[in-house]
């Protein structure tokens, strides 16, 4: 995707949260078009035709929100029609954050056949799903139950499905740290107590999905920013 056609994509998908407020609106906006990871997920083929999809830690809804914009954009003769973007045929987003969840309600309303509900991922009943994304989120879970969630993902996913996991990397030094710190100051600025943060190396990362049986590709996911985050695709035999 071009810059342009970033940046309107991502004007469109915060319409969605007209009745949130401006700042919720601006907020979505710079998110959408300024992290390479959204532009990422739209690349032809990551997200199969009619999936079934399973957000963990869905936070306010701005996957569905990007993905609802861009099935918009293709109905208003906007996207390549030579490549169009994914067509899932179900979503659902788990999330623990009350006030998320109400947020990402408001998206998920005008998309049929998408759901949001409130769980604890620790022990939320896993669908079985063609597509599970974990987007900066296991950070936030102590490693015993990392490990625990990723088991459980594995078993929820179908045959041939796949896991779309972004984490930073620890490994990372100086660029991890800082990272860290912004999530820290995020978490500050939104009147949230501040959590114990669990980062682990890319490679203990990887030996992990390699030991629950997926096959791992990795791609560099903070061109553009300061940051040391990677996005794994896991891909289930």
């Amino acid at each position: 995707m071009t810059p342009s056609a970033t940046r309107q994509l991502a004007r469109r998908a915060a319409r969605h949260y007209r009745s949130a407020g401006i700042y919720m609106r601006y907020h979505t906006r710079g998110k959408l078009a300024g992290d390479p990871m959204f532009r990422a997920l739209l690349s032809p083929g990551l997200i199969p035709d009619q999936a079934r999809l399973l957000d963990l830690g869905c936070g306010a809804g701005l996957l569905v929100a990007w993905l609802a914009a861009a099935q918009e954009a293709l109905a208003a003769g906007e996207w390549p029609a030579e490549t169009p973007p994914p067509r899932p045929a179900s979503y659902l987003g788990l999330e623990l954050m009350e006030r998320d969840v109400r947020l990402a309600r408001r998206v998920v309303a005008a998309w049929p056949g998408a759901q949001v509900a409130q769980d604890d991922l620790r022990t939320a009943r896993l669908p079985e799903s063609d597509v599970i994304f974990l987007l900066d989120v296991l950070h936030y879970i102590e490693p015993e139950s990392q490990d625990a969630l990723l088991g459980r993902v594995a078993s929820a996913l179908a045959p041939g499905g796949r896991l779309i996991l972004r984490v930073g990397d620890a490994g990372a030094g100086r660029r991890f740290r800082f990272t860290m710190a912004v999530d820290r100051l995020v978490c500050r600025w939104r009147g949230l107590r501040l959590p114990a943060l669990y980062g682990r190396p890319l490679v203990e990362w990887q030996n992990r999905l390699v030991q629950l049986g997926f096959r791992v590709e990795c791609r560099a996911m903070s061109e553009g920013t300061p940051f040391a985050n990677v996005l794994l695709i896991a891909h289930r035999p």
